[in-house]
C-alpha cells in the first residue's frame, strides 16, 4: 500500500466514523431521550459532584481535582482502547455531542468515587484502601452497570475491571500526594 492509498483508506475510516456517530446521535435522540435509563445516567453526571462539593476535604480541594483529573484521563484513555478494539462497549448513550466516550463513568462518577476514597481514611495503606475500592467497583458497579445495560462487557472479564480499577487509584494516589505543590513565583 502507497502513502497516498493509506490516506485515501483513513478518509474512508473517517467517513464511517461520522456515519457511526450520525447513528448514535440518532440513537440518543429516538431512544434514550427522556427514558428512565436516560435520566439515571444523567442524574449520574450531576449527583456525584454535588454530593463531593457538599462533603469534600475543603483543605485539600486541589489535590484532590488532580486525582480527579488523572483518574478522567487514564479512564478516557484506556477506554479509548479498549472500545477500539471492540473489548467492551458502552450501548446507553447519555448526550448527542461525543456520545462514544461523554459518559457518567468518566467524568462524574469514577473520578469523584476515586476523590473520595483518596481523603477517606488518609493513613490506611493505599494497596489496602484501592483494593477495597477496586473490588467494589468492579464486582459491585461494573455488574450493575451490565444489568442495565450501561455496559456490555463482550466477554471482558470483571476481575480484568479490579486490577483497572486498582491501577486508577493508585495512579491518582501518587499525584494527589506529591510534595511538589507550591505556588509559582517569579524567583
Amino acid at each position: 500500500m502507497t502513502v497516498n492509498e493509506g490516506l485515501q483508506q483513513t478518509e474512508n475510516a473517517y467517513n464511517q466514523l461520522v456515519e457511526v456517530n450520525r447513528l448514535m446521535v440518532d440513537a440518543v435522540f429516538n431512544a434514550f431521550l427522556f427514558s428512565w435509563q436516560w435520566w439515571l445516567g444523567i442524574g449520574l453526571f450531576i449527583i456525584p459532584w454535588l454530593i463531593w462539593f457538599l462533603f469534600r476535604n475543603k483543605k485539600s480541594t486541589g489535590r484532590l481535582l488532580i486525582g480527579r483529573f488523572i483518574t478522567i484521563i487514564l479512564s478516557l484513555l484506556i477506554d479509548l482502547i479498549a472500545l477500539s478494539y471492540g473489548l467492551w462497549s458502552y450501548p446507553m448513550k447519555f448526550s448527542p455531542i461525543s456520545p462514544l466516550l461523554f459518559l457518567p463513568y468518566h467524568l462524574a462518577m469514577a473520578p469523584v468515587a476515586v476523590m473520595f476514597v483518596l481523603q477517606i481514611k488518609p493513613n490506611w495503606n493505599p494497596l489496602l484502601k484501592g483494593s477495597i475500592f477496586a473490588a467494589i467497583a468492579a464486582f459491585g458497579g461494573m455488574n450493575l452497570f451490565n444489568a442495565i445495560d450501561f455496559y456490555n462487557p463482550k466477554g471482558w472479564s470483571t476481575f480484568y475491571d479490579f486490577f483497572i480499577y486498582l491501577f486508577l487509584i493508585m495512579i491518582a494516589y501518587l499525584f494527589y500526594n506529591m510534595d511538589s505543590y507550591k505556588k509559582i513565583t517569579d524567583k
